[in-house]
């Protein structure tokens, strides 16, 4: 990027009204443009292979492809591309799994005003950008034992209500192999039964609903 050049940026958000937000806050810094707007993540690929932004500010939820495989899709060709993850999800397997994906950046809409553009600019500039709060759970992450897979449709399922049984029935495995992974899923998470399990795994990003 020249000196004198605009930072070019392109805005992944599937909310009309949040895209337009960032958009506006985004324009009113004079050597910043926005150059293209997505509203899934799908767009946001095809987007960013037609424009090459110096930046994308990428959605974590989206529909058609979320923010992760977005993400991991643009980084797969074009390796230099920065990506400032922008979301209202602060677990910390949320973070871990978009800075896994190739971003440079985690902010949480909460914080946009105050840290959008300060973040914006230290992605460009080739730094990361990764906040207090962020760094917290990503510390605490560490402290967890990983789940499987595996232990993770198991949860999903949990997550919908379901018993042993029928959970056993939706994965094609044992009820016993079920309680098996259910008693890992309790350890692993620290928690005392099932229900605290899915309130865990949702809080930390680990199952969505």
């Amino acid at each position: 990027m020249k000196n004198d050049a605009k930072i070019r940026i392109l805005v992944a958000d599937d909310h009309s009204l949040i895209r337009m937000g960032l958009i506006s806050l985004v324009n009113t810094e004079p050597d910043i443009t926005v150059v293209a707007e997505a509203a899934d993540g799908q767009q946001a690929v095809d987007l960013f292979a037609k424009h090459n932004p110096d930046l994308v500010l990428m959605d974590l939820r989206m529909p058609v492809k979320n923010g992760i495989e977005a993400t991991i899709e643009i980084r797969k060709k074009s390796p230099a591309a920065r990506v400032l993850m922008l979301t209202t999800f602060d677990g910390d397997e949320d973070i871990h799994q978009a800075l896994q994906a190739g971003a440079q950046g985690y902010v949480l809409k909460g914080s946009t005003g105050e840290n959008l553009i300060p973040a914006l600019r230290a992605l460009v500039a080739g730094q990361r950008w990764i906040p207090a709060e962020v760094a917290k759970r990503l510390a605490a992450r560490r402290g967890y034992e990983e789940l499987t897979p595996r232990e993770v449709e198991v949860l999903q399922q949990l997550a919908k209500g379901l018993a042993n049984k029928e959970i056993a029935d939706v994965l094609n495995i044992s009820e016993n192999t079920t309680k098996g992974h259910l008693k890992n899923i309790i350890g692993k998470l620290r928690v005392a039964d099932r229900t605290e399990a899915v309130t865990a795994a949702l809080q930390r990003g680990i199952i969505h609903l």
